[in-house]
C-alpha cells in the first residue's frame, strides 16, 4: 500500500503516523458528535420528545460540518495559490463584506427589513453578493498589470479595513435596540443557523469540495510557486482564478450560514501542516476537515454546555487562533 502513496510522504513512518492521527481524529469527531447529540438531554431516550431534541441538535452538527469543510478547504487552497501559510482568506475581507451587508441592511431599511432578511432567497443573495464583490475586487489582481498575489493581499487588507470602518460608522448611528439586534447577528453561532439554508448550502459545498479534491494534484504543483508551476506546464492564471472562485464560494457559504470566524481556518490549517508530514493536498484536506470539525465541535460544547454562552464559539476560537497566529508570525519573523 505504501508503494502507492510513497510519493506523498517522505517515509513509511510519516504515513503510519498520519494514519494513526487520522484514526484518532475520526474517533474524536464521532465522540464529540455523540456528546453534542446526547449530553444534558432533559428527556429519556424512550420519550417521543427525545427525537425532537436530537433532530434540533443534529442541525447544529450539520452546520458545524458545513463550516468546517468550507473553512478548512478554502484556507489550505488559498494558502497554496499564495504560496504562504500565514495569509488566510479572512484577510481579504470576507467577514468585512458580511458585516457591511447586514449593517447596511439595518441602517438603510430598518429592523423590520433586517429581521425579514432571513429566508432562503436572502441566504442565496448574501452568498452571491459576497462572491461577486470579492471576485470584482480581487479577481483582476491575478491578471494584467497587477498580476501579483502580494498586491491582492495588500489591497484586500486595505479594503477589509475600510469596510470595517464603514460598518462601525453606521453602527454608531443606530439606536441601542437596533445595535443589539445587529450585534447578535454578527457573532458567529452554529446553534442559530437556519436549517432551511442547508438545501442550498450542502450542494454548493459538495460540488466545490469535489472540484478542489479533483484539482489536488495541480494544487500540489501550484504550491511550489508561480514560476515553477508555469515551467511545469500549468496555466497559472486560469487555475488561480478557478481556485479563487471556489475559495470565495466556500468562504461566503460559511460566513452567511454561521457568521464570521477570522482565525478558524488559520487554526485548523496550521495544526494540519504540523501533524501531516505531506505536501499532497488530498491528505491535507482530509486531516484539515477533521481537525476543523473537532475544534468547532469542542468549542461549541464548552461554550454551550459548560459556560452557557448559547453557542457563541468565536471567543475560544479567536483567542487560541489569534495566539497561534502571533506565535507563527514571531517565529517566521515575516508574513
Amino acid at each position: 500500500m505504501y508503494n502507492i502513496i510513497r510519493s506523498s510522504f517522505k517515509s513509511k513512518k510519516d504515513f503510519k503516523n498520519y494514519m494513526l492521527i487520522l484514526t484518532f481524529m475520526v474517533i474524536i469527531s464521532i465522540l464529540l458528535s455523540f456528546l453534542l447529540l446526547n449530553y444534558n438531554n432533559p428527556v429519556p431516550m424512550d420519550s417521543s420528545s427525545y427525537k425532537i431534541i436530537v433532530k434540533n441538535r443534529m442541525n447544529t452538527i450539520i452546520a458545524i460540518t458545513i463550516a468546517s469543510v468550507c473553512q478548512a478547504l478554502s484556507t489550505i487552497s488559498f494558502q497554496s495559490i499564495t504560496n504562504n501559510r500565514v495569509i488566510t482568506p479572512s484577510l481579504l475581507g470576507f467577514e468585512a463584506v458580511y458585516s457591511t451587508i447586514h449593517t447596511a441592511m439595518m441602517f438603510f431599511f430598518g429592523v423590520s427589513a433586517f429581521l425579514a432578511f432571513r429566508d432562503v432567497s436572502s441566504f442565496v443573495l448574501q452568498i452571491a453578493i459576497m462572491v461577486v464583490l470579492c471576485l470584482l475586487l480581487y479577481g483582476f489582481m491575478l491578471n494584467g498589470k497587477y498580476a501579483n498575489i502580494h498586491y491582492m493581499l495588500l489591497i484586500g487588507v486595505v479594503i477589509g479595513t475600510g469596510l470595517r470602518s464603514l460598518s462601525a460608522f453606521m453602527r454608531r448611528i443606530l439606536s441601542p435596540s437596533e445595535f443589539d439586534i445587529l450585534q447578535a447577528k454578527l457573532f458567529a453561532s452554529v446553534s442559530k443557523s437556519d436549517p432551511s439554508y442547508f438545501k442550498i448550502a450542502i450542494p454548493i459545498v459538495l460540488i466545490s469540495s469535489l472540484i478542489l479534491f479533483l484539482y489536488a494534484n495541480k494544487l500540489n504543483v501550484l504550491s511550489l510557486g508561480k514560476d515553477i508551476a508555469v515551467n511545469l506546464g500549468l496555466n497559472y492564471k486560469r487555475l488561480a482564478n478557478l481556485i479563487l472562485i471556489l475559495v470565495s464560494i466556500l468562504m461566503s457559504v460559511s460566513t452567511a450560514l454561521v457568521g464570521p470566524m477570522t482565525f478558524f481556518g488559520f487554526l485548523s490549517a496550521s495544526i494540519t501542516y504540523e501533524i501531516c508530514k505531506s505536501f499532497d493536498h488530498k491528505y491535507l484536506f482530509i486531516m484539515a476537515i477533521l481537525l476543523a470539525f473537532s475544534i468547532l465541535s469542542l468549542s461549541y460544547f464548552l461554550m454551550f454546555h459548560v459556560f452557557s454562552a448559547q453557542g457563541v464559539v468565536t471567543i475560544i476560537i479567536e483567542l487560541f487562533g489569534g495566539l497561534l497566529f502571533l506565535s507563527v508570525i514571531l517565529r517566521k519573523e515575516s508574513l
